[in-house]
């Protein structure tokens, strides 16, 4: 790890309140954000149909609130959806957006709050465009998965008409506070608990192991590591075991602080290009992105991938990617990608990884990921199609 003398600088966090059940307590957190009750609620359409947005919506009324929903949200999130909900919080002149669920809700709601006092569109933020409006709508984020740490991230992901992911980078896209409830967690699928739980794993390794990791930052990649390492497979196996959600749920979330400070890496660049070919779950993507590259990682490792080895409670880096492997296979993991892959070659895959929007994650990645090396791991990927 980079020696305490190096410089380095770390992002403010927003509140964060953690405990089951705490999101019956949401209508005093518009109070304390809010200068008034009208509130947008963002939601994964999921949740709506699962009946828990219902119970959050009676206590919120009960409150006094005025609420309005938008819940057009399945899959990754895109422009349209965020302009639809900036305008739904517009049409509200919502005085605070709560938003409810997975990494597309909470990035859908984050960006419809920064962006619908200004009126432009989300492409016109794209990118690093232009620059955010100074002040939003105050947000509040409920994640319902222990995944993308979105919750914590000022970087928000989304895909354009073309489908091609994008992002909007931003400290004025953070929400005022954070609600980290367990309870929320337990319907999540154990397919979709293993894929977003090994997002949140490679969160906090790349996190701490890229070029830009700091000694600062370190210890929060180390105790997301730990936590998800140590309570991912009871989560899968035991859905309803609030210890090991809750302990998902924060690595989640401290992961989520980490690659806000320091990003990501090599798996995140195979994960974001394998979307720009066709539809596939982040988290799957990510795992998979992962397991083809840890072992060329940790060739050449430095120091930072054994102390987050050790963060896993292994002897040494070396010992990282038999266990990852073995974790993603404990936990049910299908090396295979969707049908509509095959459509495609490792060429293709290689020129996405190539593409300008991904080279951010390429560069930060701690070995030097060069032309071959590219077109090796993208058909290591395209293999599994």
């Amino acid at each position: 790890m980079t020696a305490p003398s190096h410089s380095f600088s770390l992002n403010a966090v927003p509140e964060i309140h953690f405990g089951p059940g705490r999101a019956g307590s949401l209508a005093d957190d518009v109070k304390a954000v809010a200068h008034g009750g009208r509130v947008l609620l963002v939601a994964d359409a999921a949740l709506v149909a699962l009946d828990l947005v219902a119970p959050i919506q009676r206590a919120l009324e009960a409150s006094g609130a005025t609420l309005g929903l938008y819940a057009e949200i399945a899959g990754e999130p895109k422009a349209h959806q965020i302009d639809a909900a900036a305008e739904a919080a517009r049409r509200l002149d919502a005085d605070a957006v709560i938003a409810i669920g997975g990494g597309s809700a909470l990035d859908i709601g984050k960006l419809a709050a920064a962006i619908a006092p200004a009126g432009e569109a989300a492409m016109h933020y794209a990118l690093a465009a232009h620059p955010l409006p100074a002040a939003g709508v105050p947000a509040i984020c409920v994640p319902t998965t222990a995944g993308t740490g979105s919750e914590l991230s000022a970087t928000n992901i989304f895909a354009n008409e073309a489908g091609k992911k994008l992002w909007i980078w931003g400290q004025e896209t953070k929400p005022k506070r954070v609600v980290l409830d367990p309870e929320l967690t337990v319907s999540l699928p154990p397919q979709l608990t293993a894929w977003t739980g090994l997002d949140a794993f490679v969160h906090a390794l790349e996190s701490c192991t890229n070029r830009n990791a700091s000694v600062g930052s370190a210890p929060t990649s180390h105790r997301a590591l730990t936590l998800i390492a140590g309570a991912l497979e009871a989560a899968v196996r035991e859905p309803r075991n609030l210890q090991a959600r809750g302990e998902l749920l924060l690595g989640s979330a401290l992961a989520g602080i980490a690659i806000d400070n320091c990003g990501t890496a090599v798996a995140h660049n195979i994960s974001h290009a394998l979307a720009g070919l066709a539809p596939l779950h982040h988290g799957l993507a990510t795992a998979l992105g992962l397991e083809v590259t840890l072992a060329w990682s940790v060739a050449e490792d430095a120091g930072d991938f054994a102390a987050a080895a050790r963060a896993c409670g292994l002897a040494d880096a070396a010992a990282l990617p038999d266990w990852y492997g073995d974790l993603m296979t404990r936990c049910g993991v299908a090396r295979r990608l969707p049908e509509a892959f095959k459509a495609f070659d490792a060429a293709a895959l290689a020129a996405e990884m190539r593409a300008p929007e991904n080279q951010p994650m390429r560069q930060a990645t701690a070995r030097p990921v060069d032309e071959t090396d590219i077109d090796r791991f993208a058909a290591a990927v395209m293999a599994l199609a």
